[in-house]
C-alpha cells in the first residue's frame, strides 16, 4: 500500500505493475502544481490510479483513467471509492489505443496527460503519436512521460513529426520524467 495525503491506497503486487516512486510523485506535483487547478487529466496506463487520484485531490476537475489490466482497474476503482473521488473519474478497462479512439470520438481534450506504460514496451512514443494526431491535448496542455530510458525516448520524440516539444527532464535514479508542451 502507498500513502497519499494521509490516505493509504491499495496497490498491486504484480511484476507488470510498477508504482511511481513517492519522491518522483512529489517532484512531479511540485513542478506542475500551478497547472492542476480545474484541469482535465488523462492517466493512461493508470495502474492503481494513484497519479490520477493525486491530481484530483489537488484540484483537477476530472480524470480519465485507462489500463488494459482488469486487476489494475479494479484496484483503481477501489482507490477512487476510498478517496471519495469516483464521481470525478471516468475509468476505462481497455487497450490504450482503443481508449484514445473513444476519447477522440467524444471530442475530449486534456490539460495534462500522464503516460507511464510498462518499461521496455515503447508504448509512450506510440501513445504520443496518437495523442498528437487526434489533437487530444489542449493548446497549452502538458504531456508527462515516466520512463527508464529518457535518452531513447527523447531521441524518438525528436524524430517524430509531432507538435510537442520537450521543455524539462528530471531524473530520479532509474525513473525519469519528460515534460512536453
Amino acid at each position: 500500500m502507498e500513502a497519499l495525503s494521509g490516505t493509504i491506497l491499495h496497490s498491486i503486487d504484480d511484476i507488470n505493475t510498477r508504482p511511481t516512486l513517492d519522491r518522483v510523485k512529489e517532484s512531479l506535483f511540485n513542478i506542475i502544481q500551478n497547472d492542476i487547478d480545474d484541469a482535465v487529466i488523462l492517466d493512461l496506463f493508470t495502474g492503481s490510479g494513484a497519479i490520477a487520484i493525486e491530481f484530483l485531490s489537488r484540484g483537477a476537475k476530472e480524470a480519465y483513467l485507462c489500463d488494459n489490466s482488469k486487476k489494475s482497474i479494479e484496484m483503481a476503482k477501489k482507490n477512487l471509492e476510498k478517496t471519495r473521488l469516483i464521481q470525478k473519474a471516468h475509468v476505462f478497462n481497455m487497450d490504450y489505443l482503443e481508449c484514445l479512439n473513444i476519447l477522440n470520438k467524444q471530442n475530449i481534450k486534456f490539460d495534462i496527460i500522464f503516460l507511464d506504460p510498462p518499461y521496455k514496451k515503447d508504448l509512450s512514443i506510440r501513445a504520443l503519436k496518437e495523442i498528437d494526431s487526434k489533437q487530444l491535448l489542449k493548446e497549452n496542455g502538458i504531456v508527462i512521460i515516466e520512463t527508464d530510458e529518457p535518452e531513447r525516448d527523447i531521441r524518438e520524440i525528436e524524430l517524430l513529426q509531432i507538435n510537442f516539444k520537450m521543455y524539462d527532464l528530471r531524473k530520479y535514479g532509474r525513473a525519469s520524467l519528460i515534460f512536453l508542451k
